[in-house]
């Protein structure tokens, strides 16, 4: 029995003075967490351009408000608002039959007028042979010579007042002046319509130009073929300067062009341009430093216990990083996740 209690209290005194060498684990305090392994990068400073954005609005390039020179009845009118329509399609008809009665009457005075001319043609050749011949007098040849050319011009004045009047026969039909889609149709058949009334509006809207006005600090840094960013109802896109032209009040009007061969943006929408207006300091981080959490976004910071997750407040996308607005200050230091390259 002594051997055996002596025995146990040998164990309970080597467990004792295991238990005593053995190191606490560190507490971790909160908010730290426990990152996979990746590159920390420390923060600082860049230099980049700055933008300012304007408002304006996306408006198509092509737009035509479709009208008749002639006063009569609509005929027909063969589209609907929404239809898409084909270069020189026929849109509407007015009626032209006072155009049709006058084209009779036009062509008669043709034929006399064509007549008159031949009479005048044979009537000069005949006395230039005479007076070839010492058998007419010159103030008889210029005579001739004379009606030859009142003739002429008849025949002339003739055409020109059919050809007047084919013109005036077009008015009568309106056809698109270009491939697009009918955005409005202002009258219907029956109606009485006068010269320059609108029938129908036509706009292609493959190209869109969004217009800003802006001061001639900002103006003087654009030219013509610079490429832009534009918003259009939020989505980001591409544009063209195609010119900056005077506005009133000492402004300018900025011209730029968005293709939209889709259709991607509806022509009227809400646009923005970013204007450059020099550059600034910003702090950057990577895009694949960034924690999204819904629609809070964070990123892991060093700290004295680990790396703590701290929500941030972040701006514009510049090529894979992100401006981070509030939230971080230069010198930190960021856990960018392994398999991703900061840029």
């Amino acid at each position: 029995m002594r051997a055996m209690t002596s025995g146990l209290l040998c164990v309970a005194a080597l467990a004792l003075a295991a238990g005593c060498g053995r190191e606490k684990p560190p507490a971790t305090e909160l908010g730290a967490t426990t990152p996979a392994a990746g590159e920390t990068l420390t923060l600082s400073d860049s230099v980049i351009s700055a933008f300012i954005e304007v408002a304006g609005v996306a408006e198509p390039v092509q737009q035509a408000v479709l009208a008749t020179r002639l006063m009569g009845s609509v005929v027909s009118v063969r589209v609907h608002e929404g239809e898409s329509v084909r270069r020189g399609q026929l849109l509407a008809r007015v009626d032209a039959r006072d155009i049709d009665a006058r084209r009779g009457q036009v062509r008669a005075r043709i034929s006399e007028a064509d007549a008159i001319h031949r009479d005048a043609v044979l009537q000069a050749e005949r006395f230039r042979a005479l007076y070839a011949d010492e058998a007419a007098t010159k103030a008889q040849l210029e005579a001739v010579e004379t009606g030859l050319e009142r003739a002429e011009a008849g025949l002339q004045a003739a055409r020109a007042g059919e050809a007047e009047l084919e013109a005036a026969g077009a008015y009568a039909e309106i056809r698109a002046p270009f491939a697009g889609t009918v955005v409005r149709r202002s009258v219907d058949p029956g109606a009485f319509v006068a010269p320059g009334q609108p029938i129908a509006t036509v706009e292609d809207a493959s190209k869109l130009r969004v217009s800003v006005t802006v001061p001639p600090a900002l103006a003087q840094r654009l030219h013509p073929g610079d490429s832009l960013t534009t918003t259009v109802e939020g989505v980001a896109a591409g544009a063209r300067v195609e010119g900056v032209v005077p506005a009133a009040a000492a402004l300018y009007t900025v011209n730029a062009l968005v293709d939209n061969p889709e259709g991607k943006f509806l022509a009227g929408s809400a646009a923005t341009l970013a204007i450059p207006e020099g550059e600034r300091r910003a702090l950057l981080v990577p895009e694949a430093a960034l924690v999204r959490e819904g629609d809070l976004i964070g990123v892991r910071v060093r700290e004295a216990s680990g790396f703590e997750l701290r929500w941030v407040r972040v701006g514009t996308r510049l090529g894979g990083r992100i401006e981070v607005l509030a939230g971080l200050r230069a010198g930190e230091q960021v856990l960018v996740p392994a398999g991703e390259e900061a840029r």
